[in-house]
C-alpha cells in the first residue's frame, strides 16, 4: 500500500505524543513492507520567519492555498492509495482536505484530541471540564474565555477555522480514527457522522526494557501544565509525605509551563527528583525502574499513551477515572483510578499501590497481558491498515453511486 502521512510537527521545546506516534506508525508501516512519504510543515520553522511572516501565521490557520496547490500536485504526481491526516495547525490548515478532494484520493484523519468541537482541543477552561462549544455552530465560548494560551485574539483563528472548516471535515475525511471510544462517545454526541467514526487505539512498540523486581520510585512522565494534574501531584504527595511517606521517591519528567513551580517546590526534598526532558532511552529505563507510573490528568485525555507505554513494561498505573484512562487501566487489576482532581484520592491509590508489593506485581503482570491484547505493534498495524482498507473501499464505493 502507497501512504501519504500528513502532518504539522509540534515544536521540539516541548515533549509531543501526538508526533511520536506519527514518527512510530510511520516506522510501523515501512516495516511492514508498505511505501510511506510524509508531507509535513514544522512549527519550529516559524521561529526563522521575518517579522511579516510570522505576523501572517494566523491568516493561514483556517486556510492555506499554498498548501492546497503544492499537496495537489504531489498528490497528481505520486497517486497514493490513501492520504492520512494527523495535526494541520498551524501551518497546513484543512487546505489540506481540498487538495486530497482535487486530485481523487481517500483521505483518513486521527483525531488526536478534541479540536472538532473544541478550538484549544482539550475540553477544558480554568482547570475544569468545559463542553460550551461541543454541538455549538460557532465556538463564540472559546473566544469570549480566550480559551487558547488565555489569548482572546490568538483564540479567534482557530474558532474560526473550526466553524468554517466543520463540514469539509465532515464530508472530507472517509474515516476518522478516534484513539478512544471516550473520544468517540464525545463526538458523536456533538454531531459528527458516527459512520465514519472508527476507535483506533494508538499503538506502542516494544520496549527495550521492562520491569524486573519491584521497582524503585513513583513516576510522572509527561508535560508539566495543568492539564496534566501536575498541582493536583503535588498536593497528594505532600499528604503521603506528611504522612510518613510510602518508602520510595517521586521522579517527575518533563518540561512544560509549570516547570519552575515544579523545581521550587521539589527543592531541598530528598522524596523527590526533578529529572526534566527524557529522550526515549531514557523514558522506556525510568518507567521500567518505577513501582507504578502516575497520571492525575484533569483534563479528558483522548488517550494516554504513557499509560500503554507503562503496560508494556509490565508496570502498573494510578491514573485519573475520566476520559480514556476508565477504558485503558482496569481499576484495581491493572491499575488504580482515582477521582478526577481530588488529591487525597489520588494519594490514597498511591499509597495502595505501594503498599502490598505482591499485588503490584500482580497488576504488572495483568497490566502487560492488556498491553499484548490490545496495543501491540502487531494489533496497530492490523487496525491502521483495516481503516486504510475501509477509506479506499468507501471511496471507490461513492464515486461509483455518483457515476
Amino acid at each position: 500500500m502507497h501512504v501519504l502521512v500528513v502532518h504539522n510537527r509540534y515544536a521540539s521545546a516541548q515533549p509531543s505524543g501526538e508526533n511520536k506516534v506519527v514518527d512510530q506508525e510511520v516506522a510501523l508501516l515501512r516495516a511492514a513492507g508498505h511505501r510511506v512519504e510524509v508531507f509535513e510543515r514544522r512549527s519550529d520553522d516559524i521561529a526563522a520567519r521575518s517579522l511579516p511572516s510570522k505576523a501572517a501565521v494566523p491568516l493561514l490557520v483556517p486556510w492555506n492555498p499554498a498548501v492546497r496547490k503544492e499537496l495537489t500536485a504531489r498528490l497528481r504526481a505520486e497517486r497514493p492509495d490513501v492520504v492520512h491526516v494527523h495535526n494541520v495547525f498551524p501551518l497546513l490548515s484543512p487546505a489540506v482536505l481540498a487538495a486530497c478532494a482535487d486530485a481523487g484520493v481517500p483521505a483518513v484523519a486521527t483525531l488526536h484530541n478534541y479540536t472538532q468541537v473544541c478550538p484549544p482541543g482539550t475540553l477544558q477552561r480554568d482547570g475544569r471540564p468545559c463542553t460550551e462549544c461541543v454541538g455549538a455552530a460557532a465556538p463564540l465560548p472559546a473566544v469570549r474565555h480566550g480559551c487558547y494560551r488565555g489569548s482572546r485574539l490568538a483564540t479567534v483563528p482557530l474558532a474560526l477555522s473550526l466553524s468554517v472548516n466543520r463540514r469539509r471535515w465532515w464530508s472530507g475525511v472517509e474515516r476518522f480514527f478516534c484513539i478512544s471510544a471516550a473520544q468517540r462517545d464525545v463526538l458523536v454526541g456533538s454531531g459528527m457522522p458516527a459512520e465514519r467514526l472508527a476507535v483506533k487505539h494508538n499503538f506502542v512498540p516494544e520496549p527495550e526494557i521492562r520491569r524486573e523486581g519491584a521497582g524503585e520510585h513513583l513516576l510522572y512522565l509527561g508535560r508539566l501544565a495543568e492539564a496534566k494534574g501536575v498541582r493536583v501531584l503535588m498536593a497528594a504527595w505532600d499528604e503521603i509525605a506528611a504522612d510518613g511517606g510510602v518508602g520510595v521517591p517521586l521522579v517527575i519528567a518533563g518540561a512544560g509551563p509549570l516547570e519552575r513551580e515544579v523545581r521550587a517546590w521539589a527543592a531541598g526534598r530528598d522524596d523527590v527528583r526533578c529529572v526534566g526532558l527524557c529522550d526515549t532511552a531514557e523514558s522506556q529505563k525510568a518507567i521500567a525502574r518505577a513501582v507504578a507510573v502516575v497520571a492525575p490528568s484533569t483534563w479528558l485525555e483522548a488517550f494516554g499513551l504513557v499509560v500503554v507505554e507503562a503496560m508494556a513494561a509490565g508496570v502498573p498505573t494510578v491514573a485519573a477515572g475520566h476520559g480514556a484512562f476508565v477504558e485503558l487501566v482496569e481499576d484495581g487489576v491493572s491499575g488504580l483510578l482515582h477521582r478526577p482532581g481530588d488529591a487525597t484520592s489520588l494519594a490514597n491509590c498511591v499509597r495502595r499501590v505501594t503498599v502490598d508489593a505482591a499485588r503490584n506485581q500482580e497488576m504488572g503482570r495483568a497490566a502487560r497481558r492488556r498491553y499484548e491484547q490490545g496495543f501491540s505493534p502487531a494489533v496497530g498495524l492490523e487496525r491502521l491498515v483495516e481503516g486504510y482498507r475501509s477509506a479506499i473501499a468507501g471511496r471507490t464505493e461513492s464515486m461509483g453511486g455518483s457515476k
